[in-house]
């Protein structure tokens, strides 16, 4: 304990007056300074009468280990514009319990780590330390310069259990997350448009988009010079599952009577969906021989590499021939989930042959896709959908 007054840097305007040093905690009393300028805590008017005194406990960053309590007398001031109000502090926000220093130190941690692993190594609730973060946040989206997008990419990913998905959309020229909200229908997309503008939504020239038919709609709806491309990935990874799959099921159910040749026609699930430049050797002859065994999986695999070539087409001309001709070998297939998938796929042509004039895709944001998992799994899970946003938009500020 001391008797005297010392004057530290930490707190500007404040003389520390008794220092108590416990086990796990270190408690400072800090008085006034009757030399210091006082002011008004909201303009900020200077040279004014003390109101009255009041005590605050506040939490400071930690020093060797321990946590930092200070027993702080405050001034609210008589302002003559704001009326009764508290002395402007260098050191600590308005209505504050933690000074700028330990908010500061907080907030920028949870870039790094997550909240309540922040939130355990200052000893804060968890909810406190969410809330500077969600300051921190906001800060760094409003200090980005206003998007003018050009080009747009959509897709959605997980959000929670339960079929529970959000929506995002991506500037495909910098890269930037421009908006995140909760569903994936019509109504889901639309504050997007609608927070866009007129004059915005006019600028949109093209939209990478899956052929999810409520962002189709509302593109069209809003953005009357945008053109819809179709991504290839999607539109692959559909035909696997309605055509490809469907097929070697109904090949491996025709083959109840011969065990081995049915066991090697299910085991080859991957093999037919699969890049065929990345297969192994020992795959390649493995999918070889299921191919030579089976017609109509032989079939349905070549008529998957016919329809990603739609997305090389050189021009416009060359792809409406080689459109016609898929259309025409799916139907003469005689095989019924290629015939549905290409009666299907039909309407949706518009979408594709667009990919001539714009090369566009998705792939940028099943990348960011892939970061928001891991930006999740931080968390184990957000409580707050608002905040989880927010810390993808932040992740994401697109390149200058």
């Amino acid at each position: 304990m001391s008797d005297g007054k010392a004057c530290l840097p930490f707190w500007e305007g404040f003389h520390m007056v008794d220092l108590q040093v416990g086990a796990d905690t270190v408690h400072i009393t800090l008085e006034p300074d009757p030399a210091s300028r006082l002011s008004c805590g909201s303009c900020e008017r200077g040279d004014l009468p003390v109101h009255e005194f009041c005590r605050r406990r506040i939490r400071d960053l930690p020093m060797l280990g321990k946590a930092v309590l200070l027993q702080v007398t405050l001034r609210r001031v008589a302002c003559p514009d704001c009326g009764a109000r508290m002395e402007a502090v260098p050191w600590l926000e308005r209505h504050a319990r933690l000074t700028r220093r330990l908010a500061d130190a907080a907030s920028t941690l949870c870039a790094r780590m997550a909240t309540a692993h922040v939130a355990a190594l200052f000893g804060l609730h968890w909810s406190t330390v969410r809330t500077l973060d969600q300051r921190r946040l906001t800060r760094t989206i409003e200090a980005l310069p206003e998007a003018m997008p050009r080009r747009l990419a959509m897709d959605e990913f997980a959000l929670y259990k339960g079929h529970r998905y959000a929506s995002v959309v991506l500037d495909a020229d910098t890269r930037r997350v421009l908006w995140i909200g909760e569903g994936r229908s019509r109504a889901a997309i639309r504050p997007f448009f609608q927070a866009l503008g007129e004059a915005g939504c006019a600028r949109i020239e093209a939209v990478a988009m899956d052929m999810n038919t409520a962002f189709d709609l509302e593109v069209r709806q809003h953005c009357p010079n945008a053109r819809v491309i179709y991504d290839l990935f999607h539109v692959i990874a559909k035909y696997g599952r309605e055509v490809i799959s469907r097929v070697r099921v109904d090949a491996a159910n025709r083959l109840h009577h011969d065990k081995p040749a049915r066991r090697v026609v299910k085991r080859s699930h991957w093999l037919l969906l699969r890049n065929p430049a990345s297969l192994k050797d020992h795959e390649r002859v493995r999918l070889d021989d299921v191919l030579q065994a089976n017609q109509s999986l032989l079939a349905v695999y070549v008529m998957k590499e016919q329809l990603k070539a739609l997305w090389s087409a050189p021009t416009a001309r060359a792809w409406r021939a080689a459109w016609k001709q898929w259309l025409a070998h799916a139907q003469e297939s005689g095989i019924p989930a290629l015939m549905h998938f290409a009666k299907c796929l039909r309407p949706y042509w518009r979408g594709i042959v667009s990919r001539v004039r714009w090369p566009m895709h998705t792939g940028q944001l099943e990348g960011i896709n892939n970061k928001i998992k891991v930006i999740k799994r931080m968390a184990y899970g957000y409580r707050d959908s608002a905040y989880f946003f927010l810390k993808i938009k932040a992740a994401f500020p697109g390149n200058p």
